[in-house]
């Protein structure tokens, strides 16, 4: 029987002699890396903020490769390239944004450490953003989901999901906050709680009767989500990887709650009550200063597009209610039948 020809064997590779393209893919990029350390270092950014930016600048480094450059070696025309992409890739707006954001302040820590002579993403055009209206719920909604939650089965699950509910829609706290709460904060029964929020920035946000009543009663069964009885730092224990309840998980325990309140479980989620509590806030008269400091805004003009929200409200309340309002709708045709608009101006645009 003739032999069977022996097939040429792979050459064996030592360890670290992979070939140049896959070692270097292994490799995180050292630059990157002392990115990510002052952040964290100097401005104290959050694992979420660091995971982002570590997560588009890759993204940005991959598209360089492509084009036989790195993330230290790209210039302006590269930049905009890789922005065209993301735009023709059907990106939103916001989401392009944030990428030109981390790369902004990449290069501007490149040449503030004196490791690149220019700063290529100074000259970028950011994307022009709408301002899109928050997506909130009506207090009737809020209150229902409240109800929702109270109507189900007695014990640890519905005392949790209680309290949940009470610190996201009546202290309108972050939902990264409330997941990561320290059992501390609770163990008092405070009438304020005392968050460390982005930026590692302390707020007081009070607690209402109904929360701390929540409070208490969710600290009566808290032992039954503690993993194998031990002892947890965190006032709501869990499996996840943390050690508490996840972001994920709480928008999931929402959802399921939604049907049964009577909503579309895509209408709600965490960031949703938050945005209830400020503009149901407004709508009851609190002053804007107050609402920007229980959110932990830094700036009082993102507390002001709650303001957008509850004008329209009031602007449909008054032509819904005021006696005017109700004599005009009486006549026939209205404004409309004399050439006005809802203003009040004839068809030349002046007033009479």
């Amino acid at each position: 029987m003739p032999r069977r020809a022996r097939l040429p064997s792979k050459p064996r590779l030592r360890p670290g002699s992979e070939p140049r393209s896959k070692a270097q893919a292994k490799r995180p990029d050292p630059l990157l890396e002392r990115f990510l350390e002052m952040l964290q270092a100097e401005r104290n950014a959050s694992p979420n903020t660091q995971e982002a930016y570590q997560r588009d600048l890759k993204d940005l480094a991959a598209f360089l490769s492509v084009q036989g450059s790195t993330l230290e070696r790209a210039d302006a025309v590269q930049l905009r390239a890789y922005l065209g992409a993301q735009t023709k890739a059907g990106m939103a707006p916001r989401s392009q944004a944030r990428r030109l954001s981390a790369m902004r302040q990449f290069y501007r820590f490149l040449a503030a450490e004196g490791l690149r002579s220019d700063d290529p993403a100074a000259t970028l055009d950011a994307p022009r953003l709408g301002r899109p209206l928050p997506k909130l719920i009506d207090e009737s909604e809020a209150g229902r989901l409240i109800d929702a939650a109270r109507a189900l089965k007695a014990g640890a699950e519905r005392e949790r999901l209680v309290l949940l509910l009470e610190l996201l829609y009546g202290g309108g706290l972050r939902v990264s906050e409330l997941v990561g709460l320290p059992l501390s904060a609770a163990l008092r029964e405070p009438k304020v709680l005392v968050l460390r929020g982005k930026g590692g920035k302390e707020r007081m946000v009070p607690l209402g009767a109904p929360a701390r009543s929540a409070l208490g009663a969710y600290l009566k069964h808290r032992d039954f989500f503690l993993v194998k009885r031990r002892p947890s730092p965190w006032l709501f224990p869990s499996r996840g990887k943390g050690g508490h309840l996840t972001r994920q998980r709480m928008a999931q325990l929402l959802k399921g709650l939604a049907s049964a309140a009577g909503i579309a479980p895509e209408r709600l989620s965490p960031h949703v009550l938050r945005h209830a509590f400020a503009t149901h806030l407004l709508d009851h008269g609190a002053d804007l200063r107050s609402v920007q400091k229980m959110l932990g805004h830094a700036d009082i003009a993102t507390t002001q597009i709650y303001t957008h929200v509850s004008g329209e409200r009031l602007a449909r309340l008054v032509e819904s209610h005021h006696p005017l309002a109700a004599r005009d709708r009486a006549r026939p045709g209205g404004d409309k039948a004399k050439g006005r608009d809802a203003k009040g101006r004839s068809a030349n645009g002046r007033k009479d």
